[in-house]
């Protein structure tokens, strides 16, 4: 367990801003040290995140050295006051950086395979299709979920129906006359297949 140095008291604190503010940088490193444990205190509300409490502190200091550097005695009443919102702040801005970062996808990261079967990254589609990288991903994500709707909701007949209307799978695609006589039933029964199919994809890809 860090041991922190004691906190100022106000008659100290007010000593070494004045002392900082006349240009002692000795008075600045006190009053940054004498505050550690207030950012202990702070960093430790994040505790929960991924990220660990020596990395928190790390920012947090950042946030203390920042909030000593431009407290003004005449607007605000305690430097701790001052300070904690400025480490807060510091922590929360690096956790928004993390997730942003997190978000972004590496232009060699794996997205599929092509048709020939060889593996296809973000890169492939950014040297050959720059104007529409993001209506591509968009476009993979969603027949990968049509996949995966196809397989749990409907049932074999629904599957061949639907796979062979819109030619999903290699097959060629198929009016409902055609559908009908290869299966061997009516038009209508085609219609009323694909429909009931169409409306439990449309839920399945709504959920």
């Amino acid at each position: 367990m860090k041991t922190f140095p004691k906190p100022l008291s106000p008659e100290e604190e007010k000593h070494y801003l004045q002392k900082y503010k006349e240009g002692d940088v000795g008075a600045r490193n006190i009053l940054i040290e004498r505050n550690l444990r207030l950012v202990a205190h702070v960093a430790r509300k994040y505790q929960g995140t991924e990220d660990n409490q020596d990395d928190l502190i790390s920012i947090g200091i950042i946030g203390l050295i920042k909030a000593v550097s431009t407290f003004d005695c005449e607007k605000n009443n305690r430097l701790a006051t001052y300070a904690a919102r400025c480490i807060e702040n510091e922590l929360l801005m690096m956790m928004r950086a993390k997730k942003k970062q997190s978000r972004e996808v590496s232009i060699y990261e794996k997205i599929g395979v092509d048709q020939e079967g060889r593996e296809l990254r973000l890169m492939d589609i950014l040297e050959s299709e720059p104007v529409d990288v993001l209506e591509n991903l968009e476009l993979r994500k969603n027949s990968k979920k049509l996949y995966h709707c196809l397989e749990q909701v409907l049932d074999k007949r629904e599957q061949k129906v639907i796979a062979v209307r819109y030619g999903l799978g290699g097959e060629k695609e198929m009016t409902q006359r055609e559908i009908a006589q290869r299966l061997g039933i009516s038009r209508s029964y085609v219609s009323r297949i694909e429909k009931n199919a169409l409306r439990k994809l449309r839920e399945c890809f709504e959920e």
